[in-house]
Parts: structure tokens; C-alpha cells; sequence
């Protein structure tokens, strides 16, 4: 019982200034990043290139992240030597799981949609093409522990305590709706929102990695794992 508490414990300091920079996260910033960069480009007269800006976006975030959420690092990092041998088994079910899942899902959301593109996966692809290094380094490392400390500590964390169905629900639709919405904003198409369908498995699986192994770097390492084998299977 000790371990599942451990995963829904968040200081109110946590909850509150989490909980703010999530919304800021999740609603601003995919709005306010690119007018800062121009405005920084003109102030500084030099050109910050789009690799650059990406670099540098998820380093603040990734150093905001830590500097917020450092208490819950560090409990869940103890939690990870309590119960290494469970960490490392949850992951490796959790690989299985969420492969053999997505493919079902994959072709479910392929029957709805039809040849609709996912337009994150393209925007990745063309990113690793112009600045491998970079991108990888985001799509790998940055971006799966910034998702991971967000959705499963904060938002899945914060309401496993009240209740674990709702704390799965919230994170799930949550997690899949950053990963669509701003593409059917973009796209003025309402249709992009059935691709949310492809993120609710990934979104169950690592919430049930954090929930099953009371340590939140068993779903940072699932994540990242998981992305990982994604960029190998599209670029080799």
C-alpha cells in the first residue's frame, strides 16, 4: 500500500505551481514560443533557426520541470531503489504491452480516418532530417521526461488519490489531446481529433508503468524506450 500512496503524494507547492505551468504548457506556449523567438531574433539581431528553437524551448522546459517538480523526483527516485526489481520487469511489460496494443489501435484509427496523416509523426520525421542530433536528444531524453512528470506525476499522481479510474481517464485524454489538438487547430479539420485514438494506449500503458512500479522513471524509461525504437523502425 505504501508504494501506491507514494505515487499520488504531491506537496501543495507541487500541485499548485505543477498545475500552473501545465496549463501555461499544455495552451500557451504552443502559441507564445515562436512570436518570443521572433521577438528575441530582432531584440539580439541574429536568427535563431528552428532547430535551435526547439532545442532551446525544451531545455527551459525540461530545467522548469526540475526546478517545480524536484521534491517528486526525488521521492520517486528512492521509490526506484526501493523497488528496482519491479521497475525493470514493469518496463519490459509495459514494451510488450503497448506494441502489441497500438498495432490493434493502429489499424482501428487507419478504418476510421482512412489515409488521414499523423501530422506529429511528420513534423518529428522532418526534424530528425534537419537536425538529427538535436531531435533526438528531445524526442528521446527531454520530451518523454517533461510528458512523464506532467501527465503520469502531476495530473495522474494528483488524482490517484481521489480516485485511480479518473486519474487514468484524465491523463490518458489529456496526454492525446496535446499530441492532436494544435494540428486540427492548425488544420481547421475537426478529423485529426480521431487520431487521439493512436495515444490512448501509450497514455494507459504509462500511466499503469508509474501506478504498477510506485516509481515514475519506470514510465520516463518506457517512454523513452518506446520513442526510441519508433525513431530506429522509421529512419533504418
Amino acid at each position: 500500500m505504501a508504494k501506491r500512496q507514494s505515487n499520488a503524494y504531491l506537496s501543495s507547492g507541487e500541485l499548485v505551481g505543477g498545475t500552473i505551468f501545465f496549463v501555461v504548457y499544455l495552451l500557451v506556449l504552443p502559441f507564445a514560443t515562436e512570436p518570443l523567438f521572433r521577438l528575441i531574433s530582432i531584440l539580439l539581431d541574429v536568427n535563431i533557426g528552428k532547430g535551435l528553437q526547439n532545442t532551446i524551448y525544451y531545455y527551459v522546459i525540461f530545467a522548469l520541470t526540475v526546478i517545480i517538480f524536484h521534491g517528486l523526483l526525488a521521492r520517486t527516485s528512492r521509490n526506484l531503489m526501493d523497488n528496482l526489481g519491479t521497475a525493470v520487469k514493469t518496463l519490459g511489460a509495459g514494451l510488450i504491452a503497448l506494441y502489441g496494443l497500438n498495432e490493434l489501435v493502429y489499424r482501428l484509427t487507419h478504418m476510421l480516418i482512412g489515409t488521414q496523416t499523423n501530422l506529429n509523426d511528420m513534423t518529428i520525421n522532418a526534424q530528425i532530417d534537419t537536425a538529427p542530433r538535436s531531435t533526438l536528444v528531445i524526442v528521446i531524453l527531454l520530451a518523454p521526461f517533461v510528458e512523464e512528470v506532467l501527465f503520469r506525476g502531476l495530473v495522474f499522481g494528483g488524482l490517484r488519490s481521489h480516485s485511480r479510474t479518473v486519474a487514468y481517464l484524465v491523463s490518458c485524454l489529456l496526454f492525446a489531446f496535446l499530441h492532436v489538438w494544435q494540428y486540427a487547430w492548425g488544420s481547421h479539420d475537426v478529423a485529426y481529433f480521431w487520431l487521439m485514438v493512436q495515444y490512448l494506449v501509450p497514455g494507459m500503458v504509462l500511466a499503469w508503468a508509474y501506478d504498477h512500479s510506485g516509481t515514475l522513471w519506470t514510465s520516463v524509461g518506457l517512454h523513452a524506450a518506446a520513442n526510441a525504437l519508433s525513431v530506429l523502425a522509421l529512419h533504418f
